[in-house]
């Protein structure tokens, strides 16, 4: 296990039906580099996640949205079309993008994920990436959308699929890093 990110806490951001492998990808790199992570929802228990279109395993909610009182030093944003579609319109997730926003923490979206940041008013202006199909999204929100494996634009870390994991986890501790 490395010690590079000892001390740093990351929260994942997610309702059932996240893309499994963009939670387990990130959080398994943080945690081998050190980092705390805990994955957040809008209820205690657990949340499922999906294979692309099969249902996948549960994991432990380690808070809710609402009880997030204190600033992490990263959140990451999983994709998957049903976790990205609802927890976009979750005020308590909106506000803790616009609070880590606000204070310059990274701020890590993978595929889907981008809807939330779209909702929460923070793309305008911003070049990102994310699954093709939210291009037009995005760019109706005012970013500059571009076709790339991974995109960084101040505190925002964004990549567009699965396949691009390696190179999202790479940014996201750079980031943590420095």
């Amino acid at each position: 296990m490395g010690t590079e990110l000892n001390g740093k806490r990351v929260a994942i951001l997610v309702t059932d039906g996240f893309e499994q492998v963009e939670l387990t990808g990130p959080r398994d790199a943080l945690q081998q580099a050190g980092a705390q992570v805990h994955v957040l929802s809008e209820k205690q228990g657990t949340v499922r996640g999906w294979n692309h279109d099969e249902p996948a395993d549960e994991f432990k909610v380690d808070g809710t949205f609402d009880s997030a009182s204190e600033l992490y030093d990263a959140v990451v944003l999983p994709g998957g079309v049903q976790n990205s579609d609802t927890i976009r319109l979750v005020e308590g997730a909106q506000k803790i993008v616009k609070s880590h926003d606000a204070a310059g923490k990274p701020i890590a979206v993978i595929c889907h994920g981008g809807w939330l940041l779209i909702s929460s008013g923070l793309t305008q202006g911003k070049r990102m990436t994310s699954f093709k199909t939210l291009q037009d999204d995005l760019r109706n929100a005012g970013a500059e959308w571009v076709d790339e494996e991974v995109v960084v634009d101040g505190n925002l870390i964004s990549s567009r699929q699965p396949d691009d994991i390696p190179a999202f986890n790479k940014a996201l501790i750079q980031a943590l890093s420095s």
